[in-house]
């Protein structure tokens, strides 16, 4: 596995160059004291029954991308984004799930876009999930590129994929990773943030959907496997049920009103004794 950081780059802005010493020596250290992890084994395609048989075929799911797409920090991939997703699904559309990964270790979303979008094959799916960004973070890709980036790797799956529906995973929240140590955390937090959000408005303009990931599952170190920097298995499944929820949206049940109560009935007069 590639380290994280390894390549990382001191922020141009004049405003951070007294702390280009520091950022140096801290990326080193990083860099030196991160373990290296493996990407999950076993099948990179799977299938999760559904309760009720008779709901129709199969919801078709692939995942793409870099080392989150390949389950980076669990054994399998089913206890990683595929597998934990397909389970989440399935509870949500109460029908069998098919998934199938399509990712490295590494990725940038130039090189998602060129060399990892699987052909469809005939069966194409109904969801697409890609997770982009971070080696692109840590590559210090410029913000204009990142933006054309962005907009054609979302272009090719739609037109690879003809009326799946495309999610973008958001960046993760890199100023709270366990690994990285002060001020390099808060600095490559601030630029992830910034290329959150031009991935939010690029993918809303190119017909995607953007998925933000919540900030409060990095509070929880449970949630990161040993590096401090990718997900455990139980980040992976939080995170799962996360993208479910944005992917198909339950909708809320109709109020309840309560009951009125009956108009009272109309006086009769009473009889007079002919």
């Amino acid at each position: 596995m590639k380290r994280p950081f390894a390549s990382v780059r001191v922020p141009r802005s004049t405003m951070l160059i007294p702390l280009a010493p520091v950022l140096v020596v801290q990326a080193w250290r990083t860099v030196r004291r991160t373990p290296r992890l493996d990407p999950a084994a076993g099948d990179e395609q799977g299938f999760v029954a559904g309760a009720d048989p008779g709901k129709g075929p199969a919801f078709r799911i692939v995942v793409i991308g870099e080392s989150t797409a390949v389950g980076v920090g669990a054994r399998r991939h089913t206890e990683a984004l595929p597998g934990f997703l397909a389970v989440a699904l399935r509870e949500r559309l109460r029908r069998g799930v098919a998934w199938s990964v399509s990712g490295e270790n590494g990725a940038t979303a130039r090189r998602i876009t060129t060399g990892l979008v699987p052909p469809a094959n005939g069966s194409a799916p109904d969801l697409v999930v890609v997770t982009v960004g971070i080696n692109d973070l840590i590559r210090r890709r410029s913000l204009h590129r990142w933006t054309t980036d962005v907009a054609e790797l979302v272009g090719v799956l739609r037109e690879r994929y003809a009326g799946a529906k495309v999610l973008v995973a958001g960046m993760p929240p890199v100023h709270l990773f366990p690994a990285l140590p002060r001020p390099l955390r808060s600095v490559l937090g601030e630029r992830a943030r910034t290329m959150d959000r031009i991935m939010r408005e690029t993918a809303a303009a190119c017909g995607a959907v953007h998925a933000p990931m919540d900030e409060a599952m990095a509070r929880d170190r449970g949630l990161f496997a040993t590096d401090g920097f990718h997900p455990s298995p139980a980040g992976y499944r939080a995170w799962a049920e996360d993208l479910a929820r944005v992917a198909v949206p339950v909708p809320a049940p109709a109020p309840v009103l309560p009951a009125q109560d009956a108009p009272p009935a109309a006086a009769v007069p009473p009889r007079t004794a002919q």
